[in-house]
């Protein structure tokens, strides 16, 4: 703000300092700081880049436009959340690294309680399109001791990006949870991962054209995991050699560490288990689960 007078300065700080003051008498002391720090932050931006009348109306219509497009099963702030990496960030603040344990990402927003159980080998995929993939894995606490019975979450795509909630009949496919065994292991079939737009028919996806981002996601294969005494996972797997990957996924939700080698099988090669795949080529992964100790509560910080 170099060529501002610093007469213009005093009195636009002068305003600054008469909004923070106004929340004085707020009883509750997280909403009162949150709301001050909220003010001082907004105030700098709209200094920083001296925004014009004609650019803050276009933001408001941004945001109305927004919310005229969110729906019980579309949230176009949560996406914009997901967009400019502050989705991402709440996860990151919320779920500190601890020792190996796996990181997490963003929930996304297909999630569905009460999802079928399935048993150890079963296939969670309930007839949805793509190539069989077979996950396996063990669940540990950070010290590598197996953990029984965590409940594993699992949900993704189908080949054609879509999950079974965007269908209007009501079919549920490609997601389940199960429970690991005894010995802290899992197994289950399901789809190998592939990319897919978020949606980009709204404000977001229009703030995603107008500064030349893809509205891409990698290939990804959704987990939640939890167990007494653990913090809750939520995380994905993303697939090593997605060329999504290096393009960039739209949420900013890739970690090296989930990203997993998959497996090829031509047509005709026997499944480790015996299961059925009708002929068809076969892929497979290992995710080794390690959960951070906790209370058992966790984030959801919603994404795509």
């Amino acid at each position: 703000m170099s060529d501002i007078s610093p007469e213009q300065s005093a009195r636009e700080q002068g305003l600054v300092d008469e909004v923070i003051a106004s929340f004085a008498g707020t009883d509750d002391a997280r909403l009162k700081s949150v709301m001050e720090a909220l003010t001082r932050h907004l105030h700098a931006f709209l200094r920083e880049v001296r925004l014009t009348e004609a650019e803050w109306n276009a933001g408001i219509r941004f945001l109305t436009d927004a919310g005229h497009i969110t729906t019980e099963t579309r949230q176009e702030f949560v996406l914009l959340s997901d967009t400019l990496g502050a989705s991402m960030q709440v996860v990151g603040m919320n779920n500190p690294e601890h020792a190996n344990a796996t990181e997490a990402t963003v929930f996304g927003p297909f999630f569905v309680d009460d999802a079928p159980e399935i048993a150890r080998g079963e296939d969670m995929a309930f007839g949805a399109l793509g190539e069989p993939c077979l996950v396996e894995g063990s669940v540990t606490d950070t010290e590598g001791n197996p953990i029984p019975g965590a409940r594993i979450e699992v949900w993704e795509a189908d080949e054609d990006g879509f999950y079974d909630v965007q269908y209007d009949d009501e079919r549920t496919a490609a997601r389940a949870h199960l429970f690991s065994d005894d010995s802290g292991t899992y197994r289950f079939w399901g789809l190998f991962p592939t990319p897919y737009p978020i949606p980009d028919d709204g404000p977001v996806g229009a703030m995603l054209a107008a500064t030349g981002r893809s509205p891409m996601r990698a290939s990804h294969l959704h987990f939640m995991v939890t167990a007494p005494g653990f913090r809750t996972l939520v995380t994905h797997i993303f697939v090593r050699g997605d060329e999504q990957l290096e393009i960039g996924d739209s949420v900013f939700g890739v970690k090296e560490s989930l990203i997993m080698d998959f497996s090829h099988h031509e047509p005709g090669t026997p499944t480790p288990d015996g299961h059925d795949v009708g002929g068809r080529g076969w892929a497979e992964t290992r995710f080794d689960i390690v959960l951070a100790p906790g209370d058992g509560e966790g984030m959801r910080v919603a994404g795509s």
